[in-house]
């Protein structure tokens, strides 16, 4: 953690005059798990699974389907997905239906989209 006794007053450099920026930095831990976190977005799959989701409660079949893969291969995902609280699950017999895990992930989803079309 920086400490914040350490930083000069004023930056030191030729090009800044201005006076010092007083830094809030959150713990370092954040910044892993939120690193973490917006790693999960980083591949196109699970971004087209979490898509679906976000139209309709879906079992593994369905997805494997819409998204012409094996359903093993979509299970690992949803595993994934599950394991860092994207998306929940429920039974119904056999068969596990799952959608988004709360209404933060399509604001994600949503504000990501709106970022790379503007």
């Amino acid at each position: 953690m920086i400490n914040m006794a350490d930083i000069p007053t004023k930056c030191t450099e030729a090009c800044c005059t201005g006076p010092r920026v007083e830094l809030q930095l959150r713990p370092e831990e954040e910044y892993i798990q939120l690193a973490a976190f917006y790693k999960v977005f980083g591949d196109p799959t699970r971004l087209k699974i979490l898509w679906a989701l976000d139209e309709s409660e879906l079992c593994v079949c369905a997805i494997a389907e819409l998204l012409s893969m094996s359903k093993s291969a979509v299970s690992h995902q949803l595993a994934y997905l599950r394991q860092n609280r994207l998306v929940s699950f429920r039974r119904e017999g056999k068969t596990a239906y799952y959608r988004l895990a709360d209404d933060h992930i399509k604001m994600i989803l949503d504000a990501g989209t709106d970022h790379i079309n503007e």
